[in-house]
């Protein structure tokens, strides 16, 4: 089992930046990849970013030269550093984990989720 806690949501005015953290305990040692997704109200789930355990990263088009997903394995923590955001990136944005090899996924976590609401 994995634990994922989020944290560093909050109200910001567009073209602002955000910094959300994602702290992982419990089976760490057995996640292949964790990433960022976010919900809008009446969209569905999207992927926002990923990291693997080779550290290769990967981003939705959208977010692409904006936002920097990175971890501390030392603190088990993954982040996702959000810049010039603009009003279309409000969201809740859920942590997620996945855990296993790239062949096959043995369980898959979600956080419960941080709001990030971008507004002048």
């Amino acid at each position: 089992q994995v634990q994922l806690v989020e944290s560093g949501g909050g109200l910001v005015q567009p073209g602002g930046s955000l910094r959300l953290s994602c702290a992982a305990s419990g089976s760490i040692f057995s996640i292949y990849v964790m990433g960022w997704y976010r919900q809008a109200p009446g969209k569905q789930r999207e992927l926002v970013a990923h990291i693997i355990s080779s550290g290769s990263t990967n981003y939705a088009g959208s977010v692409k030269g904006r936002f920097t997903i990175s971890r501390d394995n030392a603190k088990n923590t993954v982040y996702l550093q959000m810049n010039s955001l603009k009003p279309e990136d409000t969201a809740v944005y859920y942590c997620n984990a996945v855990t296993g090899t790239v062949d096959v996924a043995t369980g898959i976590y979600w956080g419960q989720g941080t709001q990030v609401t971008v507004s002048s």
